[in-house]
């Protein structure tokens, strides 16, 4: 397939369902629940889904993907493609241009300028930006007018929709943050709790890790919208308060990401007060391994770093071997039901990038300790296995969630199996999933042999997803914590196939370098192990209307629609 046809097919003409409601405010209050709490309105400064998704009633990007992975036009007055002149022939640029008349929620304009600086503000090296992908191989962003910026490209890009797409790229206001920049961004906190944003919702009030109060924008760009006044976005406790909170009490009108077993979710359902909604995306539950070592015998600023590889994950043995003893049949089964498929992917979807490989579906003990065995990591009497003095024992953190504790009690059973000591260790959600630098307990510090989480990626190509993986993008003190190679992985020749990505625009071929970067990392490296490809289970109250469950962008992405049901 060629290039100007992948770019046509991402594109599409949208229109949503006529309005609902006849006023901005005319419904009152909206709540909703997430039981991760947001820490941060800065998703430039989180690399957390619930950080990025309160974040985006506020500040809003370019363009979005709807719920079937479509771009659409957000801030600007259309996607830019080869045919209506916004990419360059010779696809070493993007130019976007953005509506006229968008103010921001303090009733200035919104100009290019904000655009470019919101480019500046993420590639400063010492910013420690969580969102670098997104800008993989720009050159520069400059303001062409006032309401025009164009994006160029150190070489040929056939994939351009990095920058200023999706929840996880939005727009944020250059005389706000504009001395909030390299080390200082974490330091602004008016800012970070507060940005002033575009979207259809203003912070009123912001506690971290708890709640954030909201009122309707009122420079919002629909004179209609949004039909609710206020919104109520609690933050914290647990996925099973969550979830009754909506489909047994009604005491809230949308509740998140319920993590719970499939049999919990019916009887919640039941109750007749609320619908489960449910969307397939790239959602991948996985397991990272420490490619560092975490050793806290380690000097602070050494610990989860290049400076010392990790004792024995550095061993393609044994992280093949702790893949191997894992049921990710049976975890399925337990923790999701209907709502998850075993995979060995960490890129579920869309189909043309799938691996194919089906080999981790087969749990195999016995193999995995024959393995270890053979390369000579040999069982002491007390059943844990050791080489060169050094003893298989890791600490197996994750976030606090039922179903994420039964799988780790299940998964350090397999792995004692075979020899390997581990301790469970899980973490509160708002703090594992924060980004605060001076937490020893977030993902991205990663003070632990192995973690589980889930994250996905915006729109339907996983460019920037895979280019995560680089070296450049580790967490590291210089940048704050903050990172997207959360296992610490640096291969050159993976870094190769990203470089070569970039430069390539034919679908299939795209397709297939895809798959060998995954392969070197998943299917034959095994520094990610890939779990459950999961479907996004959340619920509304049988009187909210509009919501359309989006796995591809933000889930509240079209909060702007959603209207109160008599």
């Amino acid at each position: 397939m060629k290039l100007k046809t992948l770019l046509m097919g991402a594109v599409a003409a949208f229109a949503m369902a006529p309005a609902a409601f006849a006023e901005r405010g005319s419904d009152g209050e909206l709540s909703i629940i997430y039981w991760q709490a947001p820490s941060i309105l800065n998703p430039y400064l989180s690399g957390g889904t619930k950080d990025l998704e309160s974040s985006s009633m506020i500040i809003e990007p370019l363009g979005r993907y709807n719920e079937t992975g479509e771009m659409l036009p957000w801030l600007a007055k259309e996607i830019p493609t080869i045919e209506n002149g916004g990419v360059a022939e010779d696809l070493t640029s993007i130019t976007w241009k953005l509506k006229e008349g968008l103010l921001w929620s303090d009733g200035s304009p919104v100009t290019s300028a904000d655009v470019v600086f919101t480019a500046e503000y993420c590639m400063n090296p010492e910013g420690g930006c969580a969102q670098l992908a997104k800008f993989e191989g720009v050159k520069s962003v400059e303001a062409v007018d006032d309401l025009t910026v164009k994006v160029t490209f150190a070489e040929p890009k056939p994939f351009p929709y990095g920058p200023f797409m999706g929840a996880q790229s939005p727009i944020i206001q250059k005389a706000q943050f504009e001395n909030c920049t390299g080390a200082r961004a974490p330091e602004c906190t008016d800012a970070n709790f507060g940005p002033i944003g575009t979207g259809p919702f203003v912070v009123d009030d912001f506690k971290p890790n708890d709640v954030i109060t909201m009122s309707a924008n009122p420079n919002y760009r629909d004179p209609a919208k949004p039909a609710f006044a206020k919104v109520t976005f609690k933050g914290g406790g647990d996925a099973t308060g969550a979830g009754r909170a909506v489909l047994e009490t009604g005491e809230f009108d949308y509740a998140w990401n319920l993590q719970l077993a499939p049999d919990v979710l019916a009887k919640m359902e039941s109750a007749g007060v609320g619908v489960l909604e449910v969307g397939f995306g790239s959602l991948v539950e996985r397991i990272m391994l420490n490619m560092t070592d975490p050793s806290p015998d380690l000097p602070e600023g050494e610990r989860s770093t290049a400076a010392h590889p990790h004792p024995f994950l550095s061993d393609l043995n044994v992280r093949k071997a702790l893949s191997m003893a894992i049921d990710r049949v049976l975890l399925t089964e337990i923790g999701y039901g209907q709502a998850g498929r075993p995979t060995c992917d960490l890129v579920p979807a869309p189909a043309v990038y799938t691996s194919g490989d089906e080999s981790c579906l087969t749990q195999d003990i016995a193999g995995a300790n024959a393995l270890l065995d053979e390369a000579g990591w040999v069982r002491g009497s007390d059943g844990v296995r050791a080489k060169d003095g050094v003893r298989l024992s890791l600490l197996y953190q994750t976030s606090t969630n039922a179903v994420r504790q039964d799988f780790q009690a299940l998964i350090k059973q397999w792995w004692e199996e075979i020899g390997v000591e581990t301790e469970l260790r899980n973490v509160n959600a708002s703090v594992f999933f924060g980004g605060d630098p001076g937490s020893p307990d977030t993902f991205q510090k990663f003070y632990a042999d192995v973690e589980m989480y889930a994250n996905n990626f915006d729109g339907t190509d996983p460019e920037a997803y895979m280019a995560a993986q680089t070296c450049g993008k580790a967490p590291r003190p210089e940048s704050q914590w903050q990172g997207e190679n959360i296992s610490r992985i640096c291969m050159e020749e993976y870094d190769a196939l990203v470089a070569e990505l970039g430069r390539t625009g034919d679908l299939e071929k795209r397709a297939a370098l895809v798959k060998e970067m995954h392969a070197m990392i998943i299917n034959d490296g095994y520094m990610i192990l890939p779990l459950v490809d999961r479907g996004r289970v959340s619920a509304r109250a049988k009187t909210l209307g509009g919501v359309v469950l989006n796995t591809w962008d933000s889930e509240l992405w079209n909060v702007a629609d959603w209207y109160r049901v008599d």
